[in-house]
């Protein structure tokens, strides 16, 4: 019997309350750049996907104005640019948005590793997922997906990644996509937005 997922999910719950910890007076500068840069509210929430396909709520730093329209892909809007506030370009860049993510971690919805959980009405990633039993487990702040092309992977590519990843779930597995992430988004790769995401 694999033990892992149930190790897992308890070193989740320490690493995303340590990271709480740690990360307390980063995530409120954030918060006093966004009040200070656009109106609206701090965090933006949004329902995704979680494990067996159970709604909730993922917790984000807001990047966009709250007249843009809600439950769609980013890359999916026209003139997307149009909507993202001065500081939310920046923090969409950096993942910083992706941050308050660890309380949805700490209450036991997502992983620190596994497949970004899917919007709502994302049928089509939805469907692929279920071929690869990637809906079975906890999405994750990062994973295999992400690390492999992030916005640049066609629907059915990120599935593939997606179940490769419930293939090899591991710790020394999670352990490297996380070493991954970093260098990742220190680079800066695999980000597109709007009319750039849309020609792939």
């Amino acid at each position: 019997m694999n033990r892992y997922p149930f190790i897992k999910s308890i070193l989740d719950c320490i690493l995303s309350l340590l990271g709480i910890c740690i990360l307390w007076p980063v995530l409120l500068l954030i918060a006093v750049f966004i009040k200070l840069g656009s109106k609206g509210p701090v965090f933006f929430r949004q329902k995704r996907m979680g494990k067996n396909k159970q709604e909730f709520y993922i917790l984000k730093f807001r990047t966009m104005r709250t007249d843009a329209p809600k439950d769609m892909p980013t890359h999916m809007l026209d003139n997307s640019e149009a909507f993202i506030t001065p500081i939310g370009g920046f923090l969409r860049k950096t993942s910083l948005d992706e941050l308050p993510q660890i309380f949805n971690i700490l209450k036991g919805e997502m992983s620190i590793i596994g497949p970004r959980p899917a919007l709502w009405n994302q049928y089509d990633l939805i469907a692929e997922r279920d071929g690869y039993g990637a809906n079975d487990i906890y999405p994750g702040l990062t994973g295999w997906a992400q690390i492999n092309g992030r916005d640049e992977l066609t629907i059915a590519v990120k599935a593939k990644f997606d179940g490769e990843y419930v293939q090899r779930m591991s710790f020394s597995f999670d352990v490297r996509i996380f070493f991954q992430t970093i260098f990742g988004v220190i680079k800066g790769s695999g980000v597109k937005e709007g009319e750039e995401r849309k020609n792939l």
